[in-house]
């Protein structure tokens, strides 16, 4: 109890402790009577920290996780490819378990986990990781779809035949060794790799406070690149990218512009984009399908596809039909099939946004550089292995060099003992002992006049030709000598002694001379470099496009007219305007739309692809589309609902389109107005609605139970005209209500509204600037020209002016009526039981807003009461004469009739039978066909 009190204490004091003890050295004496053991002192917690956390750092740095710039191997694959080699899994040999090597590197090279050791060798075989994979594997190696590797009970590996070029001359004293971890065995520190494997194959690892991502390349480039390093070392990093102009991934694809490539080279740091190859193709019943054969490095395909999925099923990604994977073992296809108004190239940059089709690999090159880690740039990388590469060759030279002159050594002592055998047998003969012999052999002079070439061109210290012609036999020459074997002694293994000497004087001087020259070296490395190109280069498989930064979707639609219509019911579709051709008048025309029986098309209009569209909501919203993102239909067919084109909440419903120019910058010097059920207007510019979502942004604030009436564009040349459903009217200057700021403000009263009753109608009419009295007088005068045209007295009657401003009576001058009659606007008022008339707008006084207005339409009886055969006003809005309109009753009933068939009444009057509905029946819709919107959609059947 009282030992975990004691260490309690000790845990949560420890730092204090051992902070607050001063260091001491190694060379302080220790306090007397300290009863302490004599091998401890007390040190600083932060100090030991500091060193122990960089002993980790470094270990793992050096010996873990980044790759040596000189062969590009990290330690476990160096481990790994250095054991097999010494087991002889060679790739002209039987294949051998994976446990068996694991367990080989885990016991002699590197003590970590087996799961480690096995996903680094795995790796080294999947020819989807690997640019140029060095293990040849045998079983289930894991797949591009995330699949795991089977264990390694079962598979099988053996190097690969590149391997060799890694390894060879590992025997010939080129790379150090050192000790491994328990000093039982010898490893590599350097493999003396003949390509620039860092480069080939690239590296990835994680260590601390650092980290390296660099990614594959083609063998042939890079050997290229090189070699004309080595040719002119005065090249930049912009020559040598010409020449390697990029990483080539193994899973193909395209890297989308060279600046993060560039980076990457002259910074050491960069972001790759890569995308994924396709093709287009017509498959079943006409339909378009986008085939994926290639992806981007290191997408892991089954999760692609699954994202793809979901982001269609979450309608992020339009157009798509079905989807699926196709792969097998001749190669990649994912099949995503579309629907048949959808474009390939929008649904394809929208994959390309939204999913892995489109990644980046973040190239950061880092590796170790004679053991310590650098960021380094391409240049630096081929630089270091070209130097790398004069030493194995140099060291390689003299191990050869050395092995040749102890051979030369040798045969030159038999060539010598050849030459005097007869005395050499004597000596031989008399001596009592084999070392006796060798004593007394090397003892002597020895003639040596027909060998002084020779054992000049050796130059070795232990052998050298004295003035007289005579040399001494070496202790090794002895040896030989004493070895002999009869058989050389004849003519014929005296032949073979001087060939094998001749050779080797050859074989000597070469290496001399590659020793003395710089160029030789050069010239064998490049020599071995192509080498290897030629047997192991393959073409590029990664394509580099020049284009640049991500595309817009509407970068790739073509600019052409399109004729939008959009029914009573919310149907909405375009149509290419070449569709329709002109006809002369009188002509059949040809369907605009296929509707049902209680449907129409309510607007149309003709606009540019690249239009943009506001779509205001009774709810305040406001979406935004282009047209070309409306659905493609045909000029017959009915087109899509557009609760299915913009995210609309339940009883939320369009209540104004409004096309506007593409210019977004001359958004600015329009205005819109908004008007309320509850009888609020405000204005508002036109640009506060350039950055809206297609998810919508709000565009009113309103109350409960108030809804968008409509919105307007409007200039401050212009009225606005209200309607209520009680009938009546007001109508007020646009430079009445002014441009608010913000969008979510609530605006000014525009009406003020009895009880129950509510705005129906938001009109824009044209300023004029004429007295009542002017407009009073061109009324009457309007009034007689029409009476004179039209007997029909009871349209007469009706159609007295009745304004209340008016004064007294005054002539108008032919020009002024002439003025006033181009500037006279018309506006068609529709009640719920189907009355309806055209009234002037001179008819409409323009006063402040906020009054409570004056009569629309006589609706009422004389108590104030609402007349039940004319019902409350539905509709008010300007109209032309060759305008058509159509009303819909609640009971589903359907009218069409012509505007000119309308008569023209007075303000105060209740109109003419529009709809004779039935008696429980009321008018709830009315929508203008303008004579514009016809005329489009008029063509050959």
């Amino acid at each position: 109890m009282a030992f975990a009190a004691r260490t309690g204490y000790l845990k949560a004091n420890r730092f204090t402790i051992f902070t607050q003890v001063p260091r001491v050295s190694d060379s302080d004496d220790q306090p007397p009577g300290d009863s302490g053991p004599s091998d401890t002192r007390p040190v600083s917690i932060v100090d030991e920290m500091k060193r122990s956390y960089l002993d980790y750092a470094m270990s793992v740095i050096v010996a873990r996780a980044l790759p040596d710039a000189r062969d590009g191997l990290k330690p476990v694959h160096r481990r790994i490819l250095y054991s097999m080699h010494e087991q002889g899994y060679e790739w002209n040999k039987p294949y051998r378990k994976s446990a068996r090597v694991v367990g080989d590197v885990i016991g002699k090279y590197h003590p970590h986990g087996d799961q480690a050791v096995y996903d680094a060798l795995v790796r080294m075989a999947q020819d989807f990781s690997m640019r140029l994979p060095l293990i040849d594997g045998q079983g289930n190696f894991g797949s591009v779809d995330g699949d795991p590797p089977a264990a390694m009970r079962y598979t099988e590996v053996r190097l690969e035949k590149v391997a060799n070029a890694l390894v060879e001359d590992l025997d010939k004293d080129t790379v150090d060794f050192i000790a491994n971890y328990d000093n039982s065995e010898r490893e590599p520190a350097v493999m003396p790799a003949r390509f620039p494997n860092l480069l080939v194959n690239g590296a990835g690892g994680i260590a601390v406070g650092m980290a390296t991502n660099i990614p594959p390349h083609n063998l042939g480039e890079v050997i290229d690149g090189a070699i004309a390093l080595i040719d002119d070392p005065s090249l930049s990093i912009d020559d040598l990218i010409k020449i390697i102009p990029g990483p080539d991934f193994p899973t193909g694809g395209i890297i989308l512009g060279r600046a993060g490539i560039r980076a990457a080279y002259h910074l050491g740091r960069g972001s790759v984009i890569m995308r994924g190859k396709h093709s287009i193709e017509t498959i079943r019943r006409e339909r378009e399908a986008i085939i994926i054969t290639e992806i981007p490095y290191q997408v892991n395909k089954a999760n692609m596809v699954e994202r793809i999925a979901e982001l269609v099923k979450e309608k992020k990604i339009d157009g798509i039909a079905d989807l699926r994977d196709e792969s097998d073992r001749d190669g990649y296809r994912v099949v995503i099939e579309l629907r048949r108004d959808a474009m390939p190239d929008v649904v394809l940059n929208q994959l390309y946004r939204f999913t892995p089709l489109q990644s980046s690999f973040p190239a950061n090159v880092v590796a170790l550089d004679g053991g310590r880690p650098l960021v380094m740039t391409l240049k630096d990388l081929l630089s270091v292995f070209i130097a790398f590469r004069e030493v194995v060759v140099s060291r390689r030279t003299k191990f050869l060099l050395n092995k040749a002159r102890d051979r030369a050594h040798i045969l030159v002592g038999l060539a010598i003992a050849v030459a005097n055998i007869d005395e050499v047998i004597r000596l031989i003969r008399t001596s009592p002992d084999p070392n006796t012999a060798r004593e007394a052999l090397m003892a002597r002079e020895w003639p040596a006049t027909t060998a002084a070439s020779l054992i000049e061109l050796i130059d070795d210290p232990r052998h050298k030709v004295s003035a007289t012609g005579t040399a001494r036999l070496s202790e090794e020459q002895a040896r030989a000598i004493l070895d002999l074997r009869l058989q050389r002694l004849t003519a014929l293994g005296r032949d073979e002694i001087k060939e094998e000497l001749d050779k080797l004087a050859v074989e000597i001087a070469d290496y001399l001379d590659i020793l003395r020259s710089r160029a030789r070296i050069q010239a064998i490395i490049k020599a071995e470099m192509i080498a290897v190109k030629d047997e192991f280069a393959t073409p590029r498989r990664t394509v580099i496009m020049d284009q640049e930064g991500e595309m817009e979707d509407e970068d790739l639609i073509q600019r052409e007219d399109m004729v939008v219509t959009v029914s009573h019911l919310g149907y909405v579709k375009r149509v290419p305007l070449s569709t329709y051709r002109a006809q002369r008048r009188g002509g059949k025309g040809r369907s605009g739309m296929q509707t049902r029986e209680e449907d129409f098309v309510a607007r149309l209009f003709v606009a540019n692809t690249h239009t943009p569209v506001l779509f205001f909501s009774s709810r305040g919203q406001v979406y935004k589309e282009k047209v070309w993102r409306l659905p493609l239909a045909a000029p017959t067919a009915r087109g899509k609902a557009l609760i299915n084109i913009l995210p609309l909440e339940q009883d939320e419903r369009i209540t104004t389109i409004m096309p506007l120019p593409e210019d977004e910058a001359s958004w600015a010097d329009l205005d819109v107005m908004f008007a309320t059920t509850s009888g609020t207007v405000r204005r508002n510019k036109l640009s506060d609605f350039v950055d809206v979502r297609r998810s919508g942004i709000i565009a009113m604030k309103l109350d409960d139970g108030e809804a968008i009436v409509d919105v307007q564009i409007c200039t401050e040349r212009d009225d606005v005209l209200l309607a209520t459903a009680s009938g009546q009217c007001i109508r007020f200057a646009v430079t009445e209500v002014r441009v608010f700021t913000g969008r979510t403000s609530m605006g000014v009263r525009g009406v003020t509204l009895e009880n129950g009753d509510k705005v129906i109608s938001l009109s824009i009419l044209r300023h004029v600037d004429a007295t009542g009295d002017e407009r009073a007088a061109y009324l009457k005068r309007a009034s007689a020209v029409r009476r004179g045209l039209n007997d029909d007295a009871e349209e007469a009657v009706d159609a007295e002016p009745d304004l209340e401003e008016a004064i007294g009576a005054i002539e108008l001058g032919e020009q002024r009526y002439v003025e006033l009659s181009a500037a006279e606007q018309f506006v068609l008022t529709i009640s719920e039981r189907g009355y309806g008339k055209r009234t002037s707008s001179f008819e409409y006084r323009t006063t402040g807003r906020g009054g409570k207005g004056i009569v629309a339409m006589d609706n009422r009886e004389r108590d104030g009461t609402l007349r039940a055969k004319i019902g409350r006003l539905v509709a008010s809005f300007p109209v032309e004469e060759s305008d058509e309109i159509v009303l819909v009753t609640d009971g589903g009933q359907l009218i069409r009739c012509k505007i000119a068939d309308i008569g023209i009444k007075g303000r105060k009057t209740r109109g003419v039978i529009v709809f004779n509905t039935a008696e429980d029946e009321r008018v709830v819709a009315v929508e203008r066909l303008s004579e514009e919107g016809e005329a489009e959609t008029a063509a050959e059947e």
